[in-house]
């Protein structure tokens, strides 16, 4: 479960894998910190997606991890998502956002240079996404999502999030960026892995290494 007063360091966001079971993502939440989960679709139709997310969406809120559907503002809405995450030009990232943020989150990705990320920005959305679902593949963060990260966390007052890699010790170098946000996936969810106890890993290594945020 998550602690009343959320740590003042770079914090865990979980981001569903395909064929992850609903019981595994809610174990993760007893690890302790998450700030959020990101529920891609993942090739499922509709009607799958809306009943996977509607089996996560009480547990998750109900231990204070908010949840952002990926792609479908309308099942964000059917299932009371906290928010949504986007991947698209700049001109339909601010009509997405002129629409939605006053309900819910509106978080964007898909940067792949500085000038991407400023592009987006410009559009004030909720958090920047460096990485790619599904692309943590590698022991290590991908080195460009950690200087995008680095850069934009030093220079931009929008937070962001970098994609870790799939060894949960790869947590210590997003938090070293001074990164708001770092993503896991397959680090916690990948077959043979207790995701409670990859969770509780990942917080203990951010604890003794990520900075300190200034009040």
């Amino acid at each position: 479960m998550n602690e009343a007063t959320p740590p003042n360091r770079c914090r865990i966001v979980l981001i569903a894998p395909p064929g992850v079971p609903a019981a595994r993502i809610v174990a993760a939440f007893d690890g302790g910190d998450v700030a959020s989960l990101i529920l891609p679709e993942n090739g499922m139709d509709e009607a799958s997606f809306q009943a996977f997310a509607e089996r996560i969406v009480p547990a998750a809120q109900a231990a204070g991890v908010a949840v952002i559907i990926a792609g479908d503002t309308r099942i964000a809405g059917r299932v009371q998502a906290d928010g949504i995450h986007v991947e698209v030009s700049k001109a339909e990232l601010a009509e997405t956002i002129e629409h939605f943020q006053a309900k819910m989150m509106v978080g964007t990705g898909g940067a792949k240079t500085r000038d991407d990320a400023l592009e987006l920005g410009e559009t004030r959305p909720d958090y920047i996404f460096f990485g790619r679902f599904g692309y943590d593949n590698k022991p290590e963060p991908h080195p460009r999502n950690l200087s995008l990260g680095a850069w934009w966390a030093d220079m931009i007052q929008i937070p962001c999030i970098v994609m870790a890699g799939s060894d949960i010790a790869s947590v210590e170098a997003v938090g070293a960026t001074g990164a708001e946000f770092v993503a896991l996936s397959s680090a916690v969810f990948a077959d043979g892995t207790d995701p409670r106890t990859a969770v509780a890993t990942a917080n203990a290594l951010l604890d003794e290494t990520a900075p300190r945020f200034e009040d």
